[in-house]
């Protein structure tokens, strides 16, 4: 980590604590040390666990009601956009190969329809994510986001489970292993 610079989590691959990590779910398609891809704890078996899996956070949010109107708003939006916005592209393509004489037309000066036709090709895909850009901010941006911090709050959750449990188990093996100096002792007396 360089000078000045503060620890975002982007410096170790697979960090939860970075809300912008961006993988499937911990553990799907990762190493896991033997160069092996890790295994995936079945959802029955994580349900016994008493903590859901990555995944299962990520299958609950998917089938959640905000999670589908996200996706309600993105296909309100693009389906109709992609729709109208190849029917002019095929009927500025088919109009230049079926009708050569519409588009030689003059329309003022050296500028034919054609030429026009080809710049309104420009003009409608940067009004396109123009359109695109600002309905995602407006729309779709923030619930996309809370539903991200979500994901990150369960994973995060799951994780200080995690830790709380191996300390759990870590002090319950220090309190079952014999201690050194007490068997010194015993040795000792004899």
């Amino acid at each position: 980590m360089g000078p000045g610079r503060a620890d975002s989590g982007r410096d170790r691959p697979g960090d939860l604590r970075d809300p912008w990590y961006d993988a499937f779910a911990s553990g799907w398609g990762e190493l896991d040390g033997t160069g092996a891809p890790a295994s995936v704890v079945a959802p029955r078996a994580a349900a016994r666990q008493g903590s859901p899996s990555p995944a299962d956070i990520y299958v609950e949010v998917q089938r959640s009601a905000a999670f589908q109107e996200v996706r309600g708003r993105y296909r309100r939006f693009v389906v109709p956009a992609t729709a109208v916005f190849f029917t002019w592209y095929v009927a500025y393509v088919v109009a230049a190969t079926t009708a050569p004489g519409l588009m030689a037309r003059p329309v003022t000066g050296a500028v034919n329809v054609a030429m026009v036709a080809g710049l309104g090709q420009f003009l409608t895909t940067f009004l396109l994510t123009w359109a695109y850009a600002r309905h995602a901010r407006l729309r779709r941006d923030r619930a996309a986001l809370d539903l991200r911090w979500s994901v990150f709050e369960q994973k995060r959750e799951q994780e200080k489970e995690r830790e709380r449990e191996k300390e759990h188990e870590q002090r319950r093996e220090q309190d079952v292993a014999p201690r050194p100096d007490a068997a010194r002792g015993q040795g000792a007396e004899r």
